[in-house]
């Protein structure tokens, strides 16, 4: 992978980002006169609040810590702007390297009502979704995104935004043909009443009931707690050697957790990690290296959700996955 970064940035990507000197430096003189402007007009206003009207420390506090926030979100604008640029350059010429598309903005479909449907991803007040790659890979359908689920918590003055997720979304085409519903967890994530008795025998979502499947090989068992509606056919799909493949891509993203579900044809994998893709940058001497951190990241997904296919090859043998619309 980084012979082709270097490819990319000896050729059209490098050109493109030597382009972008003017553009960053006045990102950086907009954002400059927009700290000083935004400190000549609070300061006063400041100093009038805090010597004149007959207010509490505290209210004091929160007006302070208010208006220097907002005038510095209002500086870091124009960077931020910058550093979207300059990342949807450098991570589009990534995804093009690899015969797929790349889009910041994203907006989730089926794949993530799925994804709640079946426990993927827990419960959330606030989300957000960013930094989109799809097309085909090796034959098969493939969307990654990012989400970033939050959830209020507290009460009053205490209110506050909790992560409840960060990680990837990822939908593929399967290598093999199948039709029933089959989740894939850690082991321990559905247990009986006050985990007495080890994991349930069944779980229901949405009223799909899902039962446990039982693994003939202990070291699986010991790492994933599998329940399907077809126990000989998520057999199949699911064995043993899943367990390394797994593990490898959970290690990729430098993941918490990873789960995973086989539904129509397809499989949905939503493994948590931190902040990826960030190849934005306002110092052009890192360009390289947020280069080449974000096509790592993107390769190794790209390659360890292809090896977790049945076929090793990554090559599709019965493609007649459908569509998750009407599910």
């Amino acid at each position: 992978m980084r012979n082709n970064v270097d490819s990319l940035m000896q050729g059209q990507l490098g050109n493109w980002l030597a382009g972008q000197t003017q553009m960053r430096e006045a990102a950086k003189e907009k954002a400059t006169s927009r700290w000083v402007w935004g400190a000549a007009i609070l300061m006063p206003v400041l100093a009038f609040l805090w010597f004149g009207p007959d207010l509490s420390g505290g209210l004091k506090t929160v007006i302070a810590l208010g208006g220097g926030l907002a005038v510095g979100a209002w500086g870091y604008q124009p960077i931020a702007e910058a550093k979207k640029t300059i990342k949807i350059g450098i991570n589009s010429a990534i995804a093009e390297s690899y015969g797929v598309t790349y889009e910041h903005d994203v907006e989730p479909g089926a794949e993530f009502e799925a994804a709640q449907t079946y426990g993927l991803v827990p419960d959330f007040d606030r989300s957000g979704f960013e930094d989109r790659w799809y097309g085909t890979l090796e034959g098969h359908g493939f969307n990654l995104y990012e989400a970033h689920l939050e959830e209020r918590r507290g009460s009053g003055k205490n209110q506050r935004w909790v992560t409840v997720f960060r990680g990837v979304i990822i939908q593929m085409a399967f290598g093999r043909s199948f039709h029933s519903t089959t989740l894939l967890q850690r082991a321990g994530a559905h247990r009986k009443w006050l985990g007495l008795g080890g994991a349930k025998d069944n779980v229901t979502f949405d009223g799909h009931r899902l039962d446990r499947v039982d693994q003939v090989h202990p070291a699986f068992a010991e790492v994933f707690g599998l329940f399907s509606d077809d126990q000989v056919e998520a057999r199949v799909l699911v064995h043993p050697s899943y367990v390394e493949h797994l593990l490898k891509l959970e290690s990729a993203f430098g993941a918490k957790e990873l789960r995973a579900l086989f539904i129509r044809g397809q499989v949905i994998i939503a493994a948590e990690g931190g902040d990826m893709f960030e190849s934005g940058s306002m110092d052009a001497k890192d360009d390289h290296a947020r280069a080449s951190e974000a096509a790592e990241q993107f390769g190794a997904l790209a390659s360890l959700a292809l090896a977790i296919n049945q076929n090793e090859r990554g090559r599709v043998i019965a493609p007649d996955a459908q569509p998750l619309s009407g599910q």
